[in-house]
């Protein structure tokens, strides 16, 4: 027996090939009963979708290529998660690229995307949507930025972001009601905006509650584990010690306890710690560790939907699409 087509089960059916398209492809051109009718038809008939012929015929690969800065990050690995449940509900494939937060591999890895002529691009915390916009308007795909502002959005680039400023308004005020006025901020990698958001969500508590900026407590991280070590060590020699320290990330926050725990510091008798992200390892850590919660699989999703929008239109310029942003929250645990 020969490959089944579109049209052996249109025969079958008794409806026109374009309806079964339309029906293996979800769309709410057919009603659902004749769309479950014709979906059990083909898996009954063994039907297997030819992609190359598919592509040929609506000029579009089915595929998105997703830059990400290091697959080690789980915050990362959980937005990847949202985003390829999300492609592959839709018949779409992911391929992933990492960059290792370099900004020339980021370049180079959505080049290589380009070529391989995938339909839209998604690029999670990264620092080419600023820097490399008109770059990234010439590759000709849409591209969707998750967790990195665009300051001068066109019609090809769009972003999911979480309030990052929000987020750590929200973490410095509750170490401030808790009765903490001598509180840390450890940085992020330089030139990510939303380091720059979660500084300024810092400096808002502060403000707000009377008390004053000390730049010496701004200790520079980088996003890591040995970042937050190395700026625990830098914090407790200074002559008066912050009783807090508010972490960019989760990451940054396990490497603090570990410092403190190598430096019989009590946390949270003596320090306490707050991150940011809410990364599986977050609750099983020791103490557990207090931190704003970012919907991660929720913004991978959004991301590719928005991606879906934008490539399956006929002309992207004229959608009435925004960009995303979304609130974190506040999950309290022993590390306050």
């Amino acid at each position: 027996m020969g490959k089944v087509s579109i049209k052996d089960i249109a025969k079958a059916a008794g409806v026109s090939h374009p309806t079964v398209s339309r029906a293996l492809r979800d769309s709410p051109l057919v009603n659902m009963h004749t769309k479950t009718r014709i979906k059990d038809l083909a898996r009954e008939m063994g039907y297997c979708p030819d992609a190359r012929a598919r592509s040929l015929v609506t000029g579009r690969s089915y595929t998105v290529g997703v830059v990400v800065t290091t697959i080690a990050d789980p915050f990362v690995a959980e937005v990847v998660q949202g985003i390829e449940s999300t492609a592959h509900d839709n018949g779409y494939t992911v391929i992933l690229s990492s960059s290792n937060s370099e900004p020339e591999r980021e370049i180079a890895a959505v080049e290589m995307l380009r070529v391989k002529r995938v339909d839209g691009v998604i690029v999670t915390s990264s620092r080419i949507g600023a820097l490399y916009l008109e770059h990234l308007e010439r590759i000709g795909v849409p591209v969707v930025l998750i967790n990195n502002h665009n300051e001068q959005s066109g019609h090809y680039t769009y972003t999911v972001t979480v309030d990052n400023r929000h987020g750590s308004y929200l973490a410095t005020k509750y170490l401030i009601q808790i009765g903490h006025c001598r509180i840390a901020y450890i940085t992020g990698p330089a030139d990510h905006s939303s380091d720059a958001d979660r500084m300024a969500g810092y400096r808002q508590a502060l403000r707000k509650n009377s008390i004053p900026y000390d730049p010496t407590l701004v200790v520079p991280g980088d996003g890591r584990p040995t970042g937050g070590t190395r700026a625990l060590r830098t914090l407790i020699e200074m002559r008066q010690p912050p009783s807090a320290v508010f972490c960019y990330n989760d990451m940054t926050a396990i490497g603090v306890l570990r410092a403190a725990q190598e430096a019989n510091i009590s946390i949270p008798g003596d320090l306490a710690v707050v991150g940011f992200d809410d990364i599986p390892f977050a609750s099983f850590v020791y103490p557990p560790l207090t931190t704003i919660i970012q919907p991660k699989q929720e913004m991978g999703r959004l991301a590719m939907e928005m991606t879906l929008k934008l490539t399956e239109a006929e002309d992207p310029a004229k959608l009435s699409l925004t960009d995303i942003m979304v609130e974190g929250e506040l999950v309290v645990r022993e590390s306050t």
